[in-house]
């Protein structure tokens, strides 16, 4: 049983539809539920076993509502996929990033996963399970245009190595992707950055922009399953090649 944050559009669904084709019993934790209701409905006439959750992430009660839900539901959690992040907004220098910017990535970057993680945290240790988060090579190598969404990108990655240290002898796993898609957010992006698709196609060995079903999900079916149970604190970038710095 998989919980998805933000898995209403873009690499949320994405990923929740691939596990769900792969047999997983899926959760979508969505802010609003008129977005987050008909992507379920879509996967269960499909014959998935998926349902919403209206959830904010960051709201702490929200999180644990919606890990609560997921567990008296299935039974069980077997994996947390924290997905959900404010937008980053166009390029903009750090003296110039606004009040409510800031706030708004800190709340859905860095205090949200790890109120999730806290609230998910006995159920997969009792499911020997695993946490996902979704970061970003910009958490590795900076960005002189989205610093703010650089800073939290790295925080996600250093608590997914610190947790997976704390958590290894509880027997879960946690891990991060750092993904490039097309999805609504990304075409946001490039409405908002005119160069941004041109630099993203130059750096890219493969050539093209990654899909969130086929290309993503994958990846997160493997961190969130066996095959992966040897895999922990680790940084899988799917992006075609795009960054190369691990």
């Amino acid at each position: 049983m998989v919980l998805v944050t933000g898995g209403a559009s873009g690499l949320g669904l994405g990923m929740a539809t691939a596990m769900a084709a792969h047999g997983a019993a899926i959760v979508l934790a969505c802010r609003r539920l008129e977005t987050g209701e008909p992507a379920a409905a879509d996967l269960r006439e499909a014959g998935h076993d998926v349902r919403c959750v209206r959830c904010d992430v960051t709201s702490a009660d929200d999180l644990r509502a919606a890990v609560d839900a997921a567990v008296a539901t299935h039974g069980r959690l077997d994996c947390m996929v924290h997905n959900a992040i404010a937008p980053p907004g166009g390029p903009t220098l750090i003296q110039d990033v606004a009040q409510d910017q800031w706030d708004a990535m800190l709340a859905t970057a860095v205090r949200a996963p790890f109120e999730g993680a806290r609230a998910a945290h006995p159920h997969l240790r009792d499911a020997g399970g695993s946490m996902i988060l979704m970061t970003s090579s910009a958490g590795m190598e900076g960005s002189a245009s989205l610093p703010v969404y650089a800073m939290v990108k790295a925080a996600q990655r250093s608590m997914a190595k610190g947790l997976a240290v704390e958590w290894g002898t509880d027997g879960i796993r946690v891990n991060c992707i750092a993904p490039v898609a097309v999805t609504p957010a990304m075409e946001r992006a490039y409405g908002q950055n005119p160069v941004l698709q041109e630099r993203l196609l130059k750096r890219t060995p493969l050539g093209r922009i990654g899909d969130p079903v086929d290309d993503v999900g994958p990846a997160a079916v493997f961190l969130a399953s066996d095959m992966a149970r040897f895999v922990t604190g680790q940084t899988l970038v799917v992006d075609g090649g795009g960054f190369l710095g691990l």
